[in-house]
């Protein structure tokens, strides 16, 4: 009697985008970083107030940077996953270019939606503490764009893009994938009060799935910076 093996319908494996060392250390620099500008934010404002929010946003703008830096030293590891890997490609075309644009406008207009809501439930008080964050004169505004620019890519590359695969191939599940990095992204923010962490987790989770859902980072990246410069537009112009 012939014996003919059922095709199985399991789905290979996820693969780990770099060994867990590498993961706990990007974590150990996570934890770092929020302590630090905690103690930032936090700290007496006597010395160096005129200069403050210059420091606080270098201080974000080499973090950001470090830990992107960081993610790409994890890619030279044999087998591990590269940058361009995790941000999707590259653009080939101006037709991509223009696509990925409106698909982050859209995006856009869906976060502030659950930002309004956020707002709605949280009370519109959580907002009052960061007022220290608010930029004042030309250079501060300057830094603030670039802020808001490498916000845009680093963040998204190190939360989107490597702690969710990573939580992917560990837990297996999009969903737990999904919410792993959204809860991690609210928590590297808590210098900025329990109640924004609520807010940018949920935003997290948001920005989680739609990167899934598109396979690539680049819509992502690009309403992250327009969501951040729009907040800076919001502030000086209310």
């Amino acid at each position: 009697m012939a014996n003919s093996a059922e095709p199985s319908t399991r789905r290979p494996k996820p693969k780990l985008v770099a060994p867990l060392w590498h993961t706990l250390g990007l974590l150990m620099i996570l934890l770092a970083i929020s302590a630090g500008l905690y103690r930032m934010q936090s700290g007496s404002p006597a010395a160096g107030e005129k200069h403050r929010n210059v420091v606080l946003y270098l201080s974000v703008i080499v973090s950001e940077w470090a830990m992107s830096f960081y993610i790409w030293l994890g890619g030279l590891i044999p087998g591990a996953t590269k940058v361009r890997d995790f941000v999707g490609g590259c653009w080939r075309n101006r037709k991509g270019v223009l696509r990925d644009i409106a698909l982050a406008c859209a995006f856009w207009l869906a976060v502030t939606g659950v930002g309004v809501f956020m707002n709605f439930v949280l009370g519109s008080s959580h907002i009052e503490s960061l007022g220290f964050l608010n930029p004042r004169g030309a250079a501060e505004v300057t830094l603030w764009v670039v802020m808001s620019m490498t916000a845009g890519f680093c963040e998204e590359l190190v939360f989107r893009g490597y702690l969710q695969r990573q939580s992917f191939a560990l837990t297996g599940s999009v969903a737990l994938a999904v919410l792993a990095q959204g809860m991690l992204f609210g928590v590297a923010h808590w210098y900025q009060g329990v109640k924004m962490v609520v807010v940018i987790a949920a935003l997290g989770i948001v920005f989680g799935i739609f990167a899934y859902w598109h396979k690539s980072l680049r819509p992502v990246m690009i309403a992250h910076a327009l969501g951040d410069v729009v907040n800076l537009i919001a502030v000086c112009f209310p």
